[in-house]
């Protein structure tokens, strides 16, 4: 028997209804990117906004230039060091273990309450980049959860579906917010580490001008790639390939790669090695942020 008190919501997914005034403005609309290609967007990060867990860090990148365009926000808790159950086997080291979630609402898609297998994905990858810079050996037979929670992700609010290439660009950069983020939370907790780390994206982007000779009706244009950090696909007219990775500046070590796309052949051959130069510096701008933050916390508490 239903419940009449409750008003249960549609099974489905459901979308906001989208009125567009003129299809043929949104395809010959031109995606304008206003910072410089070696620039990443702004941060703003707070540590301590979680007071019942032992660290925690709040981050937020700004939109992009496209009106319309939602900006990245991250949450991360941090709940150890804390004894392990009897049962579980002796580790001399301390057991991380990750956990990447997105709000229902985060997405133009209403989530599930459940993880997919792209949480499931971004949450190994996390671990793989967090592990690289925890001292484990300092806890034996501990453990430490990290918990991620996406409250908005990079996505085009004004398009009235997700396309699956946004789709896949946009986790690269929720991944890289989340290497940054879980470093902050992990200072703010007090875990020796031996360097922070910061997650940084590049990207190969097609930029579509049309050809000087040609009339400007005609349909063939010129397309040119460039490299580019911290890509906003609404930005950009086609993201080619991506490269993510999780770095530790001081000590000059990547913890994780993440590589994705078709990248165009290149007469020398080190077209990959450029992208990830380009992915290294949008890490080592994020790393500024991040000790810039953590000093200032503890300046504060002193």
């Amino acid at each position: 028997m239903a419940d009449r008190r409750r008003v249960n919501g549609p099974v489905g997914a459901t979308f906001a209804p989208v009125f567009e005034k003129d299809r043929q403005d949104k395809v010959n609309k031109v995606a304008v990117r206003t910072r410089p290609n070696n620039i990443i967007r702004k941060i703003y990060l707070h540590t301590g906004v979680t007071p019942s867990a032992s660290g925690s860090a709040y981050l937020e990148l700004s939109s992009g230039a496209v009106p319309g365009t939602s900006g990245l926000k991250l949450s991360c808790t941090v709940h150890g060091p804390r004894a392990l159950p009897r049962s579980t086997p002796f580790s001399p080291h301390l057991i991380l273990s990750t956990h990447v979630k997105y709000a229902p609402f985060a997405t133009k898609e209403r989530r599930s309450y459940l993880r997919d297998t792209s949480e499931r994905d971004l949450a190994v990858h996390l671990e793989t980049s967090l592990r690289g810079a925890i001292l484990g050996d300092r806890w034996p037979k501990s453990g430490v959860d990290i918990v991620v929670s996406v409250i908005e992700a990079d996505q085009d609010r004004s398009a009235p579906h997700v396309s699956p290439e946004e789709e896949l660009w946009g986790m690269m950069n929720v991944l890289s917010g989340c290497i940054t983020v879980a470093s902050a939370a992990l200072a703010n907790a007090g875990i020796d580490c031996v360097d922070t780390v910061a997650g940084g994206v590049a990207a190969v982007v097609e930029t579509t001008t049309p050809d000087e000779e040609m009339d400007t009706e005609d349909l063939p244009k010129k397309a040119d790639t460039v490299l580019v950090v911290d890509p906003v696909p609404a930005e950009h007219g086609k993201i080619v390939a991506a490269c993510c990775v999780s770095y530790l500046p001081n000590r000059d070590e990547v913890t994780n790669l993440w590589l994705k796309g078709d990248l165009p052949a290149s007469a020398d051959g080190t077209l990959h090695l450029q992208l990830l130069e380009k992915a290294l510096l949008a890490a080592r701008q994020a790393d500024r942020v991040v000790v810039a933050v953590l000093k200032e916390a503890a300046q504060e508490s002193s």
